[in-house]
Parts: structure tokens; C-alpha cells; sequence
């Protein structure tokens, strides 16, 4: 008879294996990262009761790049340029913050000068 396990306890070890690699979890985190901002700076454009249109014009654009900032495309290849997010994030009133935020449970490697 075979023993049930929950899918959720496969995805969480193959998540955990997947992110053991550090290109596979650098790719993981910038996507997440994309993803989440893009709705941060839909939503900051919205509280501002502005269109995308309107930051179009600011950011002496066209309509349909705003569209693509805010879709959080998943393409790591065509991620906009800080630049392009703090001019988004500038043309609705808001600005940029980021923070290295150390990982929890990361085993790093310790490097040691070689005497010679």
C-alpha cells in the first residue's frame, strides 16, 4: 500500500532543492522580485488616481511600455533598469528603497587568504 503524501510536501522539497543551486535561486528571487514590484507600482499608480497614459506622458513614453512594467513579465532578460523603475516610481510620487536583507538558513562558503 502506498503511503500518502501532500503536494504541497513535494513542492516545498523540490522548491528547496531547486534553490540549493545559486543561479537557480538568483533567477527564483529576481523573478519573485519582479513580479512584486510591478503590482507595487501598479497599485502606487492607482492610489494616485493616474493612468497609465498619464505616467506614459511623464516618463515621455508610450502607453504600452507602462502596461509591460506593470504585467511583472517573467523574462529575467528584459527586467527594466532600476533607472525605469525610479523614473515609474518618481512619475506616480513615490521612491525607490532597496535593502540587502540577509537570508535565513544560507550556509555560505568561509573563504580564507591561503598562507603561503
Amino acid at each position: 500500500m502506498m503511503t500518502y503524501k501532500p503536494v504541497h510536501n513535494a513542492h516545498n522539497e523540490l522548491l528547496k532543492e531547486v534553490l540549493s543551486d545559486p543561479e537557480a535561486r538568483a533567477i527564483y528571487e529576481a523573478t519573485k522580485l519582479q513580479i512584486e514590484l510591478s503590482m507595487q507600482l501598479k497599485k502606487a499608480r492607482i492610489k494616485r488616481h493616474m493612468t497609465q497614459k498619464d505616467v506614459a506622458e511623464i516618463m515621455d513614453t508610450h502607453k504600452p511600455v507602462i502596461s509591460r512594467l506593470e504585467s511583472g513579465d517573467d523574462d529575467i532578460q528584459h527586467f527594466p533598469s532600476l533607472l525605469t523603475i525610479a523614473k515609474f516610481a518618481s512619475a506616480v510620487g513615490y521612491e525607490i528603497k532597496l535593502a540587502l536583507i540577509p537570508m535565513k538558513k544560507v550556509r555560505l562558503k568561509k573563504y580564507r587568504k591561503r598562507e603561503k
